[in-house]
């Protein structure tokens, strides 16, 4: 079947302290989807939990992403999380020790299987 992209939500998560990128990567997704609500499944004869929802989070440090915690930030449909190359980390400040900011983006596709 072919996939029709319906929605693309964009989102910016910040771990200020502690330099965890899944931290940073769930607060993206939760920006992402926090002001959406998505009503028009009736419309097209899906519900919620037949959308698939594709996430991309970039940070610098994508091995460190927990996917499966990050997925858990998306309460429907067949969720698939890719951590690739991306973000950003900005130095500690000079007074501080090995304490960086890191900024995670999120990209969350929602697609349906075209009938």
């Amino acid at each position: 079947m072919t996939r029709v992209r319906c929605i693309t939500e964009m989102g910016m998560g910040v771990d200020v302290h502690g330099r965890d990128a899944t931290k940073a990567a769930k607060r993206a997704v939760s920006d992402a989807i926090r002001h959406s609500s998505l009503g028009f499944f009736r419309m097209i004869g899906k519900t919620a939990n037949d959308m698939f929802v594709d996430v991309t989070i970039g940070v610098p440090n994508p091995e460190a992403v927990d996917k499966e915690a990050v997925a858990k930030e998306l309460p429907y449909g067949t969720v698939t999380v890719n951590a690739v190359k991306g973000g950003l980390e900005i130095a500690s400040a000079t007074e501080q020790a090995n304490d960086p900011i890191l900024i995670a983006n999120a990209a969350v596709i929602v697609s349906f299987d075209k009938d």
